[in-house]
């Protein structure tokens, strides 16, 4: 069982900055990759970065320069910082953890995600 618990959303103005938290508990072994997921009403989700044990981190273009992940593996803890927000960054956040289990196959953890609203 995994758990992955998200925190730091809220209401930000345009140009401003939030950090959102992911904390990871349960059996955490085999998870090899970690990212932030968004949803805005009405939109699929979309990837918004991700960072796999071995540093890789891989951003969406709409948020690259603008955000940074980054995890903290003694706290089994993901973080997401985001700057220069903009209205269209709106969005639940949520959090993912990916675990190979053979064959090309894997397996998503999901958190119950955050809101993240940007006013203009």
């Amino acid at each position: 069982q995994v758990k992955l618990a998200e925190s730091g959303g809220g209401l930000v103005q345009a140009g401003g900055s939030l950090r959102l938290s992911c904390a990871a508990s349960g059996n955490l072994g085999g998870i090899t990759r970690m990212g932030w997921y968004r949803q805005a009403p009405g939109k699929q989700r979309e990837l918004v970065a991700t960072i796999k044990t071995d540093g890789t981190t891989l951003y969406a273009d709409s948020v690259k320069g603008r955000f940074t992940i980054s995890r903290d593996s003694a706290k089994n803890t993901v973080y997401l910082q985001m700057s220069s927000l903009k209205p269209e960054d709106t969005a639940a956040y949520v959090c993912n953890g990916n675990r190979p289990i053979g064959g090309g196959v894997y397996f998503d953890y999901w958190g119950q995600g955050t809101q993240v609203i940007v006013s203009s």
